[in-house]
């Protein structure tokens, strides 16, 4: 088994991976549901060919309670195993929502602002400040979002070796 990762991985808000195998997609899902289904009282999740969703199983639910995505596809005559972690698909959108209306919200107040100037109008006074605090809102989100991650790095370890170890555990011998 080889695993690729850059640097850029270890930044994003949603890390990833990806793991090559010799195994086909069905052994690899087959493989995955058998290690699933040995370590049930520490992972749980949903397995078929083509994409699996496994997460840790904990006595409380945060909002960055990670989950790991597997998304198995064939590249160069072999089986790429793609690896996402990333919080439930509600706080995944929650997140993209903010970052998208403090987003435009920004444009809006600075192309205000711009506007104002080069007309030599005096309307909007406030929108440099107003374009400031969206700025302000987006580091927010995103330290929040990190926040996050740091709180959940267990999670995405354990993920991660199950990730490996259901791979590496009935990886066929050549």
């Amino acid at each position: 088994m080889k695993t690729e990762e850059t640097t850029i991985d270890k930044i994003r808000t949603r890390p990833r991976f990806k793991m090559f195998t010799n195994l086909t997609k069905e052994e690899y899902a087959a493989n995955l549901t058998k290690y699933l289904a040995q370590h049930k009282d520490e992972f749980s999740g949903n397995i078929n060919k083509e994409v699996a969703t496994i997460c840790v199983e904990t006595e409380y639910e945060g909002y960055w309670k990670p989950r790991l995505s597997l998304r198995v596809e064939i590249e160069d005559e072999q089986t790429a195993i793609r690896g996402i972690f990333g919080p439930s698909s509600a706080v995944w959108t929650f997140f993209m929502f903010l970052y998208f209306s403090f987003s435009i919200l920004w444009m809006v107040f600075f192309s205000m602002y711009y506007v104002e100037k080069q007309i030599n109008s005096h309307d909007f006074p406030w929108a440099l400040n107003a374009s400031f605090v969206m700025l302000l809102c987006i580091a927010i989100t995103y330290a929040a979002a990190r926040f996050g991650q740091h709180k959940a790095k267990d999670e995405m370890l354990k993920l991660r070796r199950f990730a490996e170890e259901s791979t590496l555990q009935f990886e066929k011998k050549d």
